[in-house]
């Protein structure tokens, strides 16, 4: 695996990272695709998003249908006919979230399944293993995702077990061209932790490092001090993670301190949920101000939802149910993100990032577009319509703002 930098501008940086299943240019952002599919998309339609490396979870495949299963199969990338970079998780965050069905000790973590109930051991040895059968590109070390808050005490006794982990996920990792293992760099929000962490981490040697801990509810502003003391002591030769992250304003946030890879399932999420990511923040496409709009999510998207169907259509098919509108937002945000991502690129390359990334965040501030008068105000249609609007719980007559949506981690 290797990873070369072409520009940089103040901490962003713009690279590639090559792995044996392609190219993958950064900074970028990664589709989770959690139980082997991106939830609602084709791998084909995923592509056309702009998406180059996607992010599978070791916790769910490990348990359904297992890894063996999954390499009997031929891998994950035929398994799940994705034929580009693949990023697995170690597993530890999901069975780190299980804090009543888990155990921890020195040797690794046992845990009862969320499906079955079956008790299970994962190790960074087993971690490692299970990465391998899946033929993921990019191997994540088993790790301790330290819970916020916790006290200095409670974060340094979770780093060092993290570090020691690492040591033995390193140990472990079975080394082959164009495949890669990134550590993990723990210790809460103290800047003396995460120190440490970075030179344990350095001194063991990965192909890349990951920054963990953090979108955990800390808020924006703390995770982006916690980068401010972590990002400049990690190595300007490899690749920098920010796991489960984020945002919009948390990306531009990040890769203004010099993060060049992100995943996260807000896009696809939200999506399901009737949420878009539009250029001027974030929209409820379920909200009945966009009932009679004739216009597209966002005017300066290329996506089939913005190119072919109104607000007005794709708000008619989340009140009937239809899958369609899950999917057809899926995409959207999936381009919105790949879009952001490309733009974010282009600036440092350009030169002109720190200007590029005010003139985002400011429009991500303006709120969504001005609603338009209802043609069919008035008339027994519209009343009807409303009528109906109002017996359902999610509804938000006359033009109430949209909901704001917030990051999480992890598609459970």
């Amino acid at each position: 695996m290797g990873f070369d930098v072409h520009a940089t501008d103040g901490m962003a940086r713009r690279g590639t990272l090559t792995t044996a299943h392609g190219t993958v240019e950064t900074p970028a952002f990664m589709p989770v695709g959690t139980a082997g599919t991106v939830k609602g998309m084709m791998p084909g339609s995923v592509k056309t998003t702009g998406a180059q490396i996607i992010l599978g979870n070791t916790y769910h495949l490990m348990l359904r249908p297992t890894a063996e299963r999954v390499a009997q199969l031929g891998g994950l990338h035929r398994f799940m006919n994705w034929h580009g970079p693949i990023l697995t998780d170690s597993g530890g965050f999901q069975v780190m979230s299980l804090s009543d069905l888990r155990k921890m000790s020195e040797d690794g973590v046992t845990f009862k399944s969320h499906l079955d109930g079956k008790r299970h051991h994962l190790t960074p040895e087993r971690s490692m293993q299970i990465q391998h059968l899946l033929d993921s590109n990019v191997t994540m070390c088993l790790d301790e995702c330290t819970a916020f808050p916790a006290t200095h005490e409670v974060a340094e006794k979770s780093m060092k077990l993290s570090m020691r982990w690492a040591q033995r996920s390193r140990d472990a990792f079975v080394e082959r061209p164009g495949y890669g293992l990134f550590g993990i760099v723990q210790g809460s929000v103290y800047a003396d932790l995460r120190a440490e962490s970075v030179k344990a981490l350095t001194d063991i040697g990965f192909d890349g490092y990951a920054v963990g801990g953090l979108a955990v509810g800390e808020g924006q502003q703390m995770m982006f001090d916690t980068l401010d003391v972590t990002t400049p002591l990690l190595p300007k030769d490899r690749p920098r993670y920010l796991m489960g992250v984020g945002k919009p304003s948390d990306i531009i946030g990040a890769v203004r301190r010099g993060i060049d890879m992100f995943d996260c399932v807000m896009p696809t999420r939200s999506g399901r949920t009737g949420q878009a990511f539009v250029r001027r923040g974030v929209l409820n496409i379920r909200n009945a101000r966009h009932a009679h709009d004739d216009r597209p999510l966002d005017e300066k998207c290329g996506c089939p939802a913005c190119r072919s169907y109104s607000r007005g259509y794709l708000h008619h098919l989340f009140k009937a149910g239809e899958m369609l509108g899950p999917m057809l937002l899926t995409w959207h945000n999936l381009s919105y993100y790949q879009d952001l991502m490309a733009d974010l690129r282009r600036a440092i390359a350009q030169g002109c990032f720190e200007e590029r990334a005010a003139e985002l965040e400011a429009q991500l501030l303006l709120g969504d577009i001005p609603a338009t008068p209802d043609p069919l105000a008035g008339t027994p249609a519209a009343e009807a319509e409303a009528e109906a609007a109002a017996t359902e719980p999610d509804a938000k007559a006359g033009g109430a703002a949209d909901e704001e949506i917030h990051s999480v981690p992890v598609d459970l």
